[in-house]
């Protein structure tokens, strides 16, 4: 199949990927477009793996106030050079988390951050829940896991739904980010305040 000038446009505008790369992705899957997108978002995956070990100290701390003074987020968002860690796109992108830590409140950025106890104490429930359905026990392991996957999904700020498109997380928000700007982009931490909570 031949891949038309109009086709790299469309496969550009929807992933921001360069020209000879969304070109490359179009051949490799035969014109499939939502294939190439696919084949854009691993190829940068990959790439963002091989710079997960670099440094990244430069970016942002962004806050968000909401409700009327009630509510604020701080998020640090860093990157590998001040020039990136400027740009309006990345300034955007540390926005974005600090109103989804203020919509969603997260516990922590990661699946790894979560506190052992809190995982045990929701393996407890998980089990005793289970125990109660009445299922056979050898599939208890199943039913926790899927449990602990779906809360891992609500409590980790990486594996939240993004509030604005809920079709991505924010770790897919996070790789567009590390495939676009060719740097290791880390959400190193965040704290929300609530007017009178203990926190």
């Amino acid at each position: 199949m031949s891949i038309t000038a109009a086709m790299v446009k469309e496969l550009r505008d929807k992933t921001n990927a360069g020209m000879m790369d969304c070109k490359k992705a179009l051949g490799e899957c035969n014109g499939d477009m939502t294939k190439a997108v696919d084949w854009l978002r691993q190829k940068g995956l990959a790439v963002a793996a091989k710079r997960a070990d670099r440094q990244a100290s430069e970016g942002q701390i962004v806050s968000y106030i909401h409700a009327g003074g009630k509510l604020g987020v701080l998020v640090e968002v860093n990157c590998e050079t001040d020039f990136t860690g400027k740009t309006e796109e990345f300034s955007q992108f540390a926005k974005d988390l600090a109103m989804q830590v203020a919509a969603a409140n997260p516990i922590c950025v990661s699946p790894e951050e979560l506190p052992a106890e809190v995982v045990e104490r929701e393996k407890d429930i998980y089990r005793a829940q289970a125990l109660e359905s009445g299922k056979p026990e050898k599939i208890w392991d199943k039913i926790i896991e899927g449990k602990l996957k779906k809360f891992e999904s609500e409590s980790c700020l990486l594996k939240q739904a993004f509030v604005k498109d809920p079709d991505k997380t924010i770790e897919d928000l996070l790789n567009e980010m590390r495939a676009k700007t060719g740097e290791n982009v880390q959400v190193r931490r965040f704290v929300r305040f609530v007017l009178g909570a203990q926190s």
